[in-house]
């Protein structure tokens, strides 16, 4: 008992001497005003915000930039654009059918306005190439407008493509909605703007002498193209034309004119 005793006695001792060390240590701290500042991470508990420093220690890489990436991506880049040239050098049967496909991708004309159309209908309508008016009208309640009223000088029969028409008006109209995509000069029908519309169709104002849309603007129905080609207190004449697909088809088959 007596051996129990005094090892508990040297251990109540040990801790008042522990005590007393550690009160020793706090009192220098007690007088100086405690001036740490806690950052984000200590005070709400997050990660706190890191910024990218061009000069740091990082030597200059941005974060979002990763050359391994980047390397493999040059490399994947580099092999289809080599195994595209051994197509295209080879001329055996299997190679001219994956040559084929590869051409006609690449002709094919990429359909704006039915991307568009995709897209506002399934996240609303984009910032880039929308319409003022809230909702798009059913396609089987389309009207389509004629680009003006006139006489039909020139039918589809006489050139296979579209027609050219006499008019009074000074101004072509689209013929539906869509998007512009071709500005310039065309063969037989001179400044010609091509709409493209959601239907995979395209209408073609031609024989114009000023053009009032820009490439890639989204046109109303019924928007003024262009300024048509007139002599001096005479009619003017547009030409009018109407794409599906690869083939052309008969205006008047789908708008009158009169």
């Amino acid at each position: 008992m007596g051996n129990r005793a005094d090892d508990l006695r040297r251990r109540m001792a040990k801790r008042k001497r522990d005590r007393s060390l550690g009160a020793e240590r706090m009192e220098p701290q007690k007088q100086l005003p405690n001036l740490s500042f806690t950052d984000d991470e200590e005070k709400y508990g997050g990660s706190a915000y890191h910024t990218y420093d061009p000069g740091g220690e990082g030597g200059g890489s941005h974060p979002l930039f990763k050359p391994d990436v980047f390397m493999f991506k040059l490399l994947i880049g580099a092999c289809l654009v080599l195994a595209a040239a051994i197509v295209f050098k080879n001329d055996s049967p299997p190679f001219e059918k994956v040559q084929s496909v590869v051409t006609s991708t690449f002709e094919e004309d990429f359909q704006f306005a039915m991307i568009s159309k995709w897209y506002g209908d399934q996240f609303g309508d984009p910032l880039a190439l929308i319409k003022t008016s809230d909702q798009a009208p059913k396609p089987e309640d389309t009207e389509f407008t004629a680009p003006a009223s006139g006489k039909v000088l020139e039918t589809f029969k006489d050139n296979g493509q579209g027609v050219m028409v006499e008019t009074s008006s000074n101004l072509v109209e689209a013929m539906n909605e869509g998007i512009v995509v071709e500005i310039g000069k065309k063969e037989g029908s001179g400044l010609t703007v091509v709409v493209q519309h959601d239907d995979s169709t395209e209408s073609w104002y031609g024989n114009l002498e000023e053009v009032k849309v820009s490439l890639y603007d989204f046109v109303e129905s019924g928007k003024e193209i262009g300024k048509i080609k007139a002599a001096e207190d005479q009619k003017g004449t547009y030409y009018f034309a109407i794409k599906k697909g690869d083939q052309f088809i008969d205006p008047i088959q789908v708008i009158s004119f009169d």
